[in-house]
């Protein structure tokens, strides 16, 4: 058995790609896709005949619904690939507007279901800001379940768990080029890898409270820089990896032991955390990491959000 075999014996392992065609490789129960991941699959000669398409039958909409068309084809292409759910992602450039978050959410769903896909069988990306919380928590309360992205922090986590959100995805990778970036020439890789990768350690804290407490969202590690990142949390809820990381465990036969445990974790001794907004706050500004990464998170995609509407423009 391979090391890719033996982790979806203890954790769901979901797809980061907008790559379709990859899917059939690997065999992911999910799929996640995002603006930076869609832009970079329809510069391939595969997929640039979607945007085309896209852009010739939808030309007298307004952008914004043209994007969510796109975005939205891109789903449905992926669910035709997998048995399980993908996450579609709302604009970043809405991530402090709770009200326009929750319509464009809505507008994406009822897009999916003219498509003839059941409601289940997606869940909406929202950036893990305060709005970004507060419009999950409606939208759960409407049917529509949630994947809190951009999640960077503790306090974000215990945030998400408060609204009963679906899903959270910790980016794992992200805190670790902080670390690292801040560490500068005495960053250790060897000593800073596997389990004591600043990542992963984040993780493995959200994953022991919910646990813990029997909060019932999803973890999902996501944004992995390395294998030894993903192995560090074999056991996690879900994992969503990208194609290339999952062909490196497939290439691998080493054994893979579950490191997290949620048995072990409701032994532990934890604190249970309570946060209203400006208690949020004050958490989310006291940690330099996350607030810098949250802000940056949303910048990138923002970005190339509006370089994917340049090419649908063009």
């Amino acid at each position: 058995m391979n090391q890719l075999e033996a982790l979806k014996q203890v954790t769901t392992v979901v797809a980061d790609t907008g790559d379709f065609h990859e899917l059939a490789r690997f065999a992911p129960q999910d799929a996640t896709t995002n603006p930076s991941l869609i832009l970079k699959a329809v510069q391939k000669s595969d997929y640039a005949h979607l945007l085309r398409d896209n852009a010739a039958r939808w030309s007298g909409r307004d952008l914004a619904e043209r994007m969510d068309r796109l975005i939205v084809r891109f789903g449905c292409e992926t669910l035709a690939h997998i048995p399980g759910r993908v996450s579609t992602e709302v604009d970043a450039r809405l991530s402090f507007d709770t009200e326009a978050m929750v319509t464009r959410a809505e507008r994406l769903i009822e897009l999916y279901q003219a498509e003839g896909v059941h409601i289940e069988r997606v869940l909406i990306k929202v950036a893990s800001t305060w709005e970004g919380i507060e419009a999950a928590r409606r939208l759960q309360g409407r049917g529509i379940a949630t994947n809190m992205t951009l999640l960077f922090s503790f306090a974000q986590a215990v945030a998400c768990a408060q609204a009963r959100v679906q899903l959270i995805s910790p980016f794992v990778g992200r805190i670790h080029d902080w670390y690292k970036a801040r560490a500068g020439s005495s960053w250790d890789a060897t000593a800073m890898s596997g389990g004591a990768d600043p990542g992963v350690q984040s993780v493995r804290r959200i994953f022991e409270y919910y646990k813990h407490f029997g909060i019932a969202t999803e973890i999902m590690g996501a944004s992995f820089r390395n294998v030894g990142q993903i192995r560090a949390l074999a056991g996690c809820d879900l994992l969503t990896i990208a194609p290339a990381l999952m062909a490196e465990l497939a290439a691998s036969e080493a054994p893979l032991p579950r490191a997290l445990d949620a048995e072990a974790a409701r032994a532990l001794q934890i604190e249970h955390v309570q946060l209203d907004e400006a208690s949020f706050r004050y958490a989310l500004n006291e940690d330099a990491m996350a607030t810098e990464k949250l802000a940056e998170g949303i910048r990138a995609f923002a970005a190339d959000a509006v370089k994917l509407e340049a090419l649908m423009q063009a």
